[in-house]
C-alpha cells in the first residue's frame, strides 16, 4: 500500500534518537536516557538551574503536564517552565485574574445555550471551536442574538445578527465606545457597580473621548452598529462574552482582554448563570497545563509561587526548595538563548520553530543551545534540530489521565491502543530522567500522579477519578467531594455581605495602541492569521491528510485587492513582509474588506506563514502579535522581473 502524505514526511517516532556527528541516529532507551540527562547536568553544573528551561505540551495530561513542571521546579530547581498557553491565551489568563483572582472563563457551555445575547469577538468558533459552536447555535435557536466582531466576515459572522467589521487592533477603542454609548444611555448597572467593583469614575473619564463617531473614525464600525450592540448587550437579561485569539494574539493582548472584561462589570454580565466571559481554548488541554502549574509564575491551581505559604506547602510535599521568582515564559526563553543564559532545553510536544512568530528568529535562538531534548510523536522541524529525540505516546488516544476544556471542566480520558514501537508514556520517559538526575521518582499510574494534584490544588480536591467518570467530568473549582460548585464563577460578586463578597474586580484604564508593524507604501497591507476548520495547528497532525475542503496554504485577499493587483484565483503570488517572504496560490475570498489578507498556520512546511508574522509581544503575557502584520503581494512575473 502507498504510504499517505504524514507517513512520507512525518512518521510516527517509535525508537530514541541521538545525534552523532550531526545526524539523528537511532539508539536505544538507556542511551538516549542518559545522553538526555548528561546534556542537562552538564550545562546545569556551568551555568546554574536557570540555564534550563521547559516547554510543556498543551496536547498532553494534566498529569503529565504536573510532572513536567514538577521535573523543572525539583530535580532541575527553576521556575523556567511554559507551555503553548502563552502563544495563544496567557493574555486571557493574566487579564481574569488581575480582575477576579483567577485565569479561568467563567461560564460553561451550558450557559450559552440559556443566554440571551452572543457577543463574539475576535472568533471564528464556527472554524475553529466547532464544538462550542453547536452550543452557540443552540443558543440562537432559543432566540437569543448574535454580534459578531471580527475584521473578517466569517462563517461565525455569517450566523450573526449583526457584524461588526473592525480594523485589525482597534479593538480597545470599540470597547470603549461600546461602554461610553452605555453609561450615557444609563444602561449600566449602576448597583452591582457600587457593591462588586471599584474605579469606575475613573474609567467613565477614560472612555469619555470614544464617541461613535470617533470610535467609527478609527474602528471602521458604524456608528449605528456600535450602538445597537451596546444596547442589546446592557438591556440583556444574561449575556456572554466569548473571545478567541483575534483578541489575545496582539501586543496590547492583556489590555484587550480586560477592556472586555470591563463591559461586564459594568453592565453586571459576570458571576450568574447565563452571564460571564468565555475565553475558548484552541488545544484540548490548554486550560490544563495552566491549572496544573505549567506556566512560570503559579503552582499547580494557579497558586502564587510568590506567596511563602504556597511555597511550604509544596516543598513539604516534594522535599525539595522551590525559587521564591517568577521563571521565564516562552518568549523569554528565547531571548535568554540568544544572550546565552538559557543554553539547555527540554521540549514536550510543541513545535515552535513553526508556531512562533517570526519563526526564522525562532530557529535562531535554539540553534545557539548547547543542547535540546524534544519528546514527541512526530519528527518536527523542531525535533529535527534536537541532541536527543524520545519517541512518546500520543496523550489523545494511547495515555489515561484527565484533561481540562474551556468551561474548566476536568474530564477522564483512557487508552484506546499502544503506543507504536518502542515509544513510551511522557510520565515513564521524565521518571527515567529524574532518576539518572538523582529523583527516585516511580509513579505507577496517571491515577498515582492525580491524588498528588488533590492534595496540593483545592480547586481539584474533590475530584477523584472515580467521581469524574460517575459524574463524566467536573468543573472546578471543586474544593470537596461532598457537593459541586455552580457551573459559573464569581457568584461572590452578588452577595450582599461584603465579607462573602470578598474583593472587589477594578475597572482597568487602558489606552488604545495600534499594531507594532505599520503600514506604508512598500507594505500596505494587513496580513491577520488563524485556522481553519479541518486542519490543526502547524499541520503536524493534519496536514498529510487529504480533505475536501482545503488542501494546502493560500493567501485570501477580497475582491476589491485582487482586482487593483490585477490577479486571478488560483494565481501564485509571493508575499512579502519586513522579516520574510513565502509564495501562495491566491484565493478571492468576498468576506474580506479592502487592505486585509488572511492566511493559516497550518502547512509551514509548504508555506511558512510565521515567517511573516512579527514578534512584538505583550508585556504582561508575552503572547506575540501573529495578527497584524504588514505585507506586500506581488505578482510572481513581476518579482522575477524586477
Amino acid at each position: 500500500m502507498t504510504k499517505n502524505r504524514v507517513e512520507q514526511h512525518y512518521d510516527r517516532l517509535t525508537h530514541p534518537l541521538v545525534r552523532e556527528n550531526g545526524v539523528l541516529r537511532r539508539a536505544t532507551w538507556d542511551e538516549a536516557l542518559e545522553r538526555a540527562a548528561e546534556g542537562f547536568r552538564r550545562n546545569i553544573g556551568r551555568h546554574g538551574p536557570d540555564a534550563f528551561a521547559m516547554l510543556s505540551c498543551a496536547r498532553s495530561t494534566n498529569e503529565m503536564n504536573y510532572v513536567a513542571q514538577k521535573f523543572s521546579r525539583v530535580v532541575v530547581g527553576t521556575n523556567n517552565v511554559d507551555s503553548c498557553n502563552r502563544t495563544c491565551h496567557a493574555p486571557s489568563v493574566a487579564g481574569l485574574a488581575a480582575a477576579f483572582g483567577s485565569g479561568g472563563g467563567t461560564s460553561s457551555y451550558q450557559e450559552v445555550e440559556d443566554t440571551d445575547v452572543i457577543v463574539m469577538w475576535g472568533s471564528a468558533a464556527r472554524n475553529a471551536h466547532p464544538i462550542f459552536f453547536h452550543h452557540v447555535l443552540k443558543g440562537i435557536r432559543k432566540g437569543a442574538r448574535m454580534f459578531a466582531v471580527d475584521p473578517r466576515r466569517t462563517g461565525t459572522a455569517q450566523w450573526a445578527d449583526r457584524w461588526l467589521g473592525l480594523n485589525v487592533g482597534t479593538d480597545i477603542p470599540l470597547a470603549h465606545a461600546v461602554a461610553r454609548e452605555i453609561i450615557d444611555a444609563g444602561l449600566h448597572n449602576t448597583a452591582f457597580i457600587e457593591r462588586a467593583t471599584v474605579g469606575f469614575e475613573e474609567f467613565k473619564a477614560s472612555v469619555e473621548p470614544w464617541t461613535l463617531t470617533a470610535a467609527e473614525q478609527v474602528t471602521g464600525v458604524p456608528a449605528e452598529a456600535i450602538r445597537e450592540m451596546a444596547h442589546a448587550y446592557a438591556r440583556a437579561d444574561r449575556a456572554q462574552l466569548c473571545w478567541t485569539l483575534g483578541i489575545t494574539e496582539h501586543h496590547n493582548a492583556t489590555d484587550n482582554v480586560r477592556a472586555l472584561i470591563n463591559l461586564s462589570l459594568l453592565t453586571g454580565h459576570v458571576g450568574r448563570y447565563g452571564s460571564g466571559l468565555s475565553p475558548l481554548r484552541g488545544q484540548n488541554n490548554v486550560q490544563g497545563g495552566g491549572d496544573m502549574g505549567a506556566i512560570p509564575n503559579r503552582l499547580p491551581g494557579f497558586q502564587d509561587i510568590l506567596d511563602p505559604a504556597i511555597r511550604a506547602k509544596f516543598e513539604q510535599a516534594w522535599q525539595a526548595p522551590i525559587q521564591p521568582r517568577y521563571g521565564l515564559n516562552l518568549t523569554d526563553m528565547l531571548e535568554a538563548m540568544g544572550e546565552g543564559k538559557v543554553t539547555t532545553c527540554y521540549l514536550i510536544g510543541e513545535n515552535p520553530v513553526q508556531s512562533e512568530a517570526d519563526s526564522l528568529h525562532c530557529v535562531k535562538r535554539l540553534s545557539m543551545l548547547d543542547h535540546l531534548v524534544v519528546q514527541d510523536i512526530f519528527l518536527t522541524k523542531t525535533a529535527q534540530m534536537a541532541d536527543v529525540v524520545l519517541p512518546a505516546s500520543a496523550a489523545w488516544c494511547e495515555a489515561e489521565g484527565t484533561f481540562t476544556n474551556s468551561e474548566r471542566r476536568v474530564q477522564r480520558v483512557r487508552a484506546a491502543i499502544t503506543p507504536p514501537g518502542e515509544a513510551r508514556d511522557d510520565i515513564w520517559i521524565m521518571c527515567e530522567l529524574a532518576r539518572r538526575l538523582g529523583h527516585d521518582w516511580d509513579y505507577t499510574s496517571s491515577e498515582e500522579v492525580w491524588e498528588e494534584v488533590r492534595l496540593l490544588s483545592p480547586a481539584h480536591t474533590g475530584m477523584s477519578y472515580q467521581r469524574l467518570t460517575d459524574l463524566q467530568g467536573i468543573q472546578w473549582p471543586c474544593p470537596s467531594e461532598d457537593d459541586l460548585e455552580p457551573p459559573y464563577l464569581h457568584g461572590r460578586l452578588w452577595e450582599t455581605d461584603p465579607a462573602r463578597r470578598g474583593a472587589p474586580a477594578p475597572f482597568a484604564l487602558l489606552r488604545h495602541s495600534p499594531p507594532v508593524d505599520l503600514l506604508d507604501e512598500e507594505y500596505p497591507l494587513r496580513l491577520t492569521t488563524g485556522r481553519t476548520l479541518d486542519s490543526y495547528n502547524t499541520g503536524v497532525q493534519s496536514s498529510g491528510f487529504s480533505s475536501p475542503l482545503r488542501r494546502g496554504e493560500h493567501i485570501e485577499l477580497s475582491p476589491e485587492d485582487a482586482a487593483r493587483l490585477g490577479l486571478a484565483q488560483g494565481e501564485e503570488v509571493r508575499i512579502s513582509s519586513r522579516r520574510g517572504s513565502v509564495v501562495a496560490p491566491v484565493h478571492v475570498d468576498p468576506g474580506l474588506r479592502p487592505g486585509l489578507v488572511f492566511m493559516s498556520m497550518h502547512f509551514p512546511d509548504e508555506v511558512d506563514t510565521n515567517s511573516l508574522t512579527i514578534e512584538a509581544t505583550c508585556p504582561i503575557a508575552g503572547t506575540a502579535e501573529f495578527k497584524a502584520a504588514a505585507v506586500r503581494v506581488d505578482k510572481l512575473v513581476a518579482a522575477k522581473a524586477g
